[in-house]
């Protein structure tokens, strides 16, 4: 056995500060399990059962299924375009000495020849046809894109044809052999579309690095300016109130308390704009970090948080003018929560926006209901519980609720609740793009910890569990 091909393992003993922190395993979704999931994993039984019988009725000879193996692992390796373009020509010489070229579209009405292993003679007068043809002495198949090639290109595909593949005096091969170089160009189009698909991720990656750059370069750092902006307004409304307070005793009193009116509104004022500064600021610190881009996922930065004066009571003021313009009150039956320092590590800013998408749904769903007492009720409350087990045995965690008045979500639409682009059909009257919940979701996994949703006779309770960790 060659070095190369012998199997590698690597040593999973760890110098004793080289060691990670043994993370609870999360109890598992029962949706992930197949059993539980008959639908889908009868339609896939199903293509693999086809899939076998195709293989079978095709009969393809030795050799053939041997070039298509070489064909995929070469594949893998060849990184540059022309190498791959080149092994598609050449693997049907070295196998069959068959000779064959490659065109590939540049444009709806526009193609090319892209490779060759001679420069012909006689080049088609025509585009070849959508569908595997004979034409004169040749044979051509079809390279059929997939369903987002043309996001990918840039431009529409006529038939949905990339390009196809010309098989040299393929008119007198045998049925069986056209309809094998056929399933060869079929493959050629699956490689080619992940190769551009790949590069676009790239050039969206470099785009996105330089985006941030861009961001950070004319957003984040003139944002940080308005705060010296804030304290001057400040101090301007404290010299007002001293002004105020030494006014001399000639002074009209209906002139004072009209000025103690405006010092007192702009206080009010600033206050609010100040704090939903804090809050934006935050916000765009946090969703913009420049790692989330680096690294292609959420990094999160945790830190010791004081759950309610950190995280819960900003976003509370935050949303309650919004939740008050709606006639939503804010009820504490559920315990709020308390303002103690709750060993919770996490990320401020991302768990902030938890909160912020949560309440923002409040504003949005919270419905009017009649109580037990018959009178109507509108109200959102929130509140926490501590699990002493809630990671297993020890494990301590955190349920954080946020419950709001309406009708309960129906049973049949509660598991797409976290999902991406999903929306409840009792919800369309309302604004939304469906990726609140699926971004809480998203930042409590990344925290390790678990969301849900509970239906009320009152109304919607969701929830995440967080674990509460000691500082590291």
């Amino acid at each position: 056995m060659r070095s190369e091909d012998r199997p590698t393992h690597t040593d999973e003993r760890l110098e004793p500060d080289q060691k990670t922190v043994s993370r609870p395993l999360l109890p598992p979704d029962p949706a992930q399990c197949l059993e539980n999931d008959p639908v889908r994993s009868e339609a896939v039984t199903r293509r693999v059962l086809q899939k076998l019988e195709d293989s079978e009725t095709y009969a393809f000879s030795p050799d053939q299924l041997r070039m298509l193996t070489v064909f995929f692992e070469l594949a893998q390796e060849f990184d540059t375009r022309r190498d791959f373009l080149s092994l598609c020509v050449q693997l049907p010489m070295l196998f069959f000495d068959q000779d064959c070229r490659l065109y590939l579209r540049t444009g709806p009405s526009a193609w090319k020849l892209a490779r060759c292993l001679r420069m012909p003679d006689v080049l088609p007068e025509s585009e070849p046809p959508p569908r595997a043809a004979v034409r004169g002495t040749n044979f051509y198949a079809p390279i059929y894109g997939r369903k987002d090639t043309t996001d990918i290109l840039g431009y529409s595909l006529p038939d949905n044809v990339m390009g196809w593949l010309e098989v040299v005096g393929g008119a007198g091969l045998s049925r069986h052999t056209q309809l094998y170089f056929e399933k060869f160009a079929g493959r050629i189009g699956f490689q080619l579309h992940t190769r551009m698909a790949r590069s676009k991720s790239r050039e969206h990656l470099s785009f996105i690095q330089n985006l941030v750059e861009d961001i950070g370069h004319n957003v984040i750092v003139p944002n940080m300016v308005f705060k010296l902006f804030f304290n001057r307004l400040n101090a301007s409304i404290g010299a007002l109130a001293r002004c105020v307070a030494e006014a001399p005793p000639e002074t009209p009193a209906d002139f004072t308390a009209n000025l103690n009116f405006l010092q007192a509104r702009l206080s009010d004022q600033y206050a609010e704009i100040s704090s939903h500064y804090a809050q934006t600021s935050l916000f765009l610190e946090t969703l913009l970090r420049r790692r989330h881009f680096q690294e292609g996922r959420y990094v999160l930065e945790k830190r010791r948080v004081n759950l309610f004066k950190q995280i819960v009571a900003p976003q509370v003021e935050r949303y309650r003018p919004r939740l008050e313009d709606r006639g939503i009150a804010i009820d504490l039956s559920m315990g709020g929560i308390p303002d103690e320092p709750v060993h919770l590590m996490a990320d401020l800013g991302l768990i902030a926006q938890v909160y912020a998408n949560l309440f923002s749904n409040a504003v949005k769903y919270t419905r009017t209901i009649t109580g037990p007492d018959g009178l109507p009720l509108k109200f959102m409350a929130y509140g926490w519980e501590l699990l002493p087990d809630a990671f297993g045995p020890g494990r301590k965690g955190v349920k954080l609720n946020v419950f709001t008045t309406g009708t309960p979500v129906p049973e049949s639409e509660r598991e797409g609740l976290f999902q991406p682009g999903f929306r409840s059909l009792s919800t369309q009257r309302e604004h939304g793009t469906g990726h609140g919940l699926a971004f809480v979701n998203q930042v409590v996994e990344l925290h390790g910890g678990l969301t849900g949703y509970e239906a009320h006779e009152m109304g919607n309770n969701f929830y995440i569990v967080l674990p509460l960790e000691e500082e590291e």
